[in-house]
């Protein structure tokens, strides 16, 4: 089936872009084209801006409970297109289709319901202690730069709460994932949202990112990417001190403790599997598995079986298994840092270089383990972003948490342990903006964001409304 992406949302409307640039639509299970998306210019961004700050002046006072409305229909009409979403999802970047369904498009209403429930408890007006009164107000007009991993979640967790808090927002989504993001755009124009109050602009980051970055008639810029990416748009931004929030990177660390005792097997299984989800295309994804050396052998034959147990398939078949990786690019990096790990010395436990035999058409790679890894190793230094685990034995607890810390990302960190006291110490001592305790999940509205190079500001919940907020101090005489 083909599908392209040839026109944007602006104003209210399906409209023509102003340029003439396109590129092919990729299915990465096939290496084939399925469609064709237009690529935006400046000028795309510049109708969008002028239509964004006119909507401002009426959507930037709409009362909470208007804004509220509008969420919950923005909710209803994400669940009545979640099989559309899934399916767009699994034909452009390779997501399997039953976890495309219950992970990728389910993301879209999980997040509409964390915001609505921050939304409805935020006091937008209150009174300090002296007596002076604080107001939230929205920020103004909003440019949102998101990636093809996780194309809806990403897009609500930027989308939805610059609706929530009365700000427009120009969405410039990947353009190697565009059809979730135009069936997205049809959902929010069916729910009502206000002309110019939402755009879609297709295009390339040097060049509807950047102008998104640089342009002065936005108040703020929330990206989601590489961390070399994310620093460009910082610096772009720079020069119209606008507001930044950036969701970068990971090399998230997974502390295995030996006291996991007879649930050893199943948080080791769990780890594994985890690193391999959406094959292994996470910036939270635990990739870097640091164990305990006094069960550390043990370790190393559970997740070998559980690697060579995992199943890579067509993503458009329904059951547990991954997919390809989302393009030759991608593909080419996986295996130049797998055949890295090889040459560094790192021991091969399952997978390695090449594609699973029989998947030889599209971008698949093997589910692959690394025993023995050394902090020094590029494997355990460099975000693979693809299925590929790097163990590293430790001696004791004070140096699993000094290998988890020696990065330079904070995004997320896990712990497998047996002892809930030792669970908190080492979760406090963790420099990570989110620690997972024995397979916990993140739940919806909850803030999430990272340290260090894992970026600033929180998305999610309470905290990702406050980002698209200013607040204002009355002073009465």
């Amino acid at each position: 089936m083909t599908m392209n992406a040839e026109r944007f949302y602006i104003d209210g409307a399906w409209v023509e872009p102003l340029g003439g640039g396109s590129m092919p639509i990729m299915d990465p299970a096939q290496n084939a084209k399925i469609g064709t998306v237009a690529l935006g210019t400046a000028a795309d961004v510049d109708r969008a801006v002028d239509a964004a700050t006119r909507a401002f002046e009426e959507f930037g006072l709409w009362p909470k409970a208007e804004r509220l409305a509008l969420l919950r229909r923005i909710r209803l009409g994400t669940a009545a297109r979640q099989e559309d979403l899934a399916w767009a999802m699994s034909h452009e970047m390779g997501a399997p289709i039953s976890m495309a369904r219950a992970m990728q498009a389910e993301a879209g209403i999980g997040h509409a319901d964390g915001f609505i429930e921050a939304l409805a408890k935020q006091d937008e007006r209150w009174t300090l202690p002296n007596g002076d009164t604080l107001t939230r107000e929205p920020i103004g007009p909003v440019g949102a730069i998101t990636p093809w991993n996780w194309p809806i979640n990403q897009i609500a967790l930027k989308v939805l709460p610059a609706l929530a808090t009365g700000c427009p927002v120009i969405l410039k989504p990947s353009e190697h994932t565009p059809l979730s993001a135009q069936l997205y755009a049809e959902i929010l124009h069916e729910a009502g949202v206000p002309a110019g109050a939402f755009a879609l602009i297709h295009g390339t980051g040097p060049e509807v990112g950047e102008a998104l970055s640089t342009h002065p008639g936005l108040a703020m810029v929330s990206f989601t990417g590489s961390t070399r990416a994310g620093i460009a748009v910082s610096k772009a931004a720079a020069e119209t001190v606008k507001r930044v929030t950036l969701e970068l990177g990971g090399k998230n660390p997974n502390l295995v403790f030996a006291d996991c005792g007879a649930a050893l097997a199943e948080r080791v299984r769990y780890a594994v599997a985890e690193c391999f989800l959406n094959t292994g295309q996470s910036c939270d994804a635990p990739t870097r598995l640091i164990v305990e050396r006094a069960c550390y052998d043990e370790v190393l034959e559970i997740a070998e079986a559980a690697a060579k147990a995992t199943k890579v398939s067509d993503p458009k078949q329904e059951g547990d298994h991954l997919g390809p990786l989302f393009d030759q690019l991608q593909w080419d990096r996986v295996q130049a840092l797998i055949a890295k790990g090889i040459d560094e010395g790192a021991r091969l436990l399952a997978g390695g270089l090449g594609k699973p035999e029989g998947l030889e058409h599209g971008w698949y790679a093997r589910p692959t383990v690394f025993a023995d890894v050394t902090p020094e190793m590029t494997i355990a230094r460099q975000e693979i972003f693809g299925p590929v685990l790097s163990i590293l034995p430790a001696e004791d607890e004070a140096e699993m948490i000094a290998l988890a810390n020696a990065t330079d990302y904070g995004l997320a960190a896990y712990i497998q342990t047996g002892d809930p006291m030792r669970a908190e110490r080492v979760a406090r001592r963790l420099r990570a903006g989110a620690v997972h305790i024995n397979g916990g999940g993140l739940g919806w509205g909850t803030p999430f964001g990272g340290y260090k190079a894992s970026g600033n500001g929180r998305e999610g919940g309470m905290q990702g409304l406050e980002d698209y907020q200013e607040v204002k101090s009355l002073h009465f005489g």
